[in-house]
């Protein structure tokens, strides 16, 4: 069975920093994408980051580019989010999910879905 699991999510004021995790299990990463993606009540979930095996390539959103980090650790089949310079803005539930393929933060495959991290960032 596929999954995927999300850590490290809390508070932090802004201009800190987080790191989250997504622990994949049921399958490994190498053949897969994980893309990370964040939601408030009321609105769209949006893609933040994505990075696909496959190619080897890396995307991120506009609003985070240069302040997020994604990385991988394929011995460990972890996903790594490292956040820097958070905004009030950035405060969101923070998901990961598990596909195919990623081509600009958007992923294609059957998606499997972590239950999420809440991060929130205090002005």
């Amino acid at each position: 069975e596929v999954q995927v699991a999300e850590s490290g999510g809390g508070l932090v004021q802004a201009g800190g920093s987080l790191r989250l995790s997504c622990v994949a299990s049921g399958f490994t990463f190498d053949d897969r994408a994980i893309g990370w993606f964040r939601q408030v009540p009321g609105q769209m979930r949006e893609g933040v980051s994505c990075i696909s095996s496959r190619d080897g390539n890396i995307y991120y959103d506009d609003s985070v580019k240069g302040r997020f980090t994604i990385s991988s650790d394929m011995a460990r089949n972890t996903v790594y989010l490292q956040m820097n310079g958070l905004k009030p803005e950035d405060t969101a539930v923070y998901y990961c999910a598990a596909a195919e393929v990623c081509i600009d933060t958007i992923l294609y495959g059957d998606l499997t879905w972590g239950k999420g991290a809440l991060v929130t960032v205090s002005s």
